[in-house]
């Protein structure tokens, strides 16, 4: 069993317990000392983002489609569940750790599935606000099998950039190949893409996703944004920072009046994260499941 982790470090436990990118025994018991928090400011930093009043509103959806546990007879049971953490949350949860926590379910018995989803709701939040002495509940809706039919299958919606014939010769962000006219009619329009590739900070591996990108204001260059989109390809950096980068890149750079991103990664482990940063306040876009993931 793991030790329970330090809750005083920045990412609310020492880089040495990380179990990204390391061969990790497998739960056969409930332990929800196994999620592992990290805080999100290590990379905010980087970007020149302070603690103080964040440039965006948003939250990133989690889906994960391994859930399972034992009902009060011993008899196994499926479910898919969304998970919603807001942006302000002082950390993110290291995606195998949240792996790892939820086979920890497996063998555990609960009355129902509104059981489970108030034993999510409990761990996650403690570990999304752990060291921070706030508290909130994260978002948790437990899809049982039954409503499994139900879930959308779609592609973003928006003007298509992967249909530009362009040269691309930059794979890391290069946020000064952003451009807008100001000197034109201001618009509004949503664009996306299906090349956004980034790599994992921890273990390499690659990461693929689509990106929505809506705005109003003065337009921007498409091609030169989906050269910038492309330019992510060898960057290293988690999903929540990827989209925060792309926010503050578009934001500082083409200066629109509106802006919102989100990027739908494919799962990995069994866990896609869907980041969602907007200037304004507003419902979070449907947690909709694009063809990829």
């Amino acid at each position: 069993m793991a030790a329970p982790h330090d809750s005083t470090g920045p990412a609310g436990a020492s880089d040495a317990s990380l179990p990204l990118g390391k061969d990790v025994a497998y739960p056969s018991s409930y332990q929800p000392d196994l999620l592992f928090p990290i805080a999100r400011q290590i990379q905010r930093d980087s970007l020149g983002v302070g603690t103080q009043r964040l440039p965006f509103v948003g939250a990133d959806n989690w889906t994960a489609f391994e859930l399972s546990w034992l009902n009060l007879r011993g008899k196994p049971q499926v479910a898919l569940a969304h998970l919603t953490f807001p942006c302000e949350t002082t950390n993110i949860v290291e995606s195998k750790s949240l792996k790892l926590y939820l086979n920890s379910l497996n063998q555990a018995r609960f009355a129902d599935a509104a059981a489970v989803r108030d034993c999510l709701r409990k761990d996650l939040s403690e570990a999304a606000w752990r060291g921070s002495g706030q508290t909130s509940s994260i978002g948790v809706r437990v899809i049982e099998a039954e409503d499994f039919d139900a879930e959308p299958v779609q592609e973003l919606s928006g003007l298509d950039l992967d249909r530009l014939d362009i040269e691309c010769d930059h794979y890391t962000p290069r946020p000064d190949l952003l451009r807008s006219d100001h000197s034109r009619a201001h618009v509004s329009e949503t664009l996306t893409s299906r090349l956004l590739k980034s790599n994992c900070p921890v273990t390499g591996q690659p990461d693929w996703a689509s990106v929505q990108i809506s705005y109003s204001g003065p337009p921007i260059d498409q091609a030169s944004l989906l050269q910038y989109i492309v330019s992510f390809r060898n960057h290293t950096g988690f999903h929540e920072n990827c989209v925060e980068q792309m926010f503050i890149d578009i934001w500082q750079r083409c200066a629109p009046l509106q802006l919102s991103i989100q990027a739908r990664y494919t799962r990995r482990g069994g866990l896609d994260i869907n980041p969602f940063r907007s200037s304004n306040p507003q419902t979070l876009p449907a947690n909709i499941r694009t063809a990829r993931q």
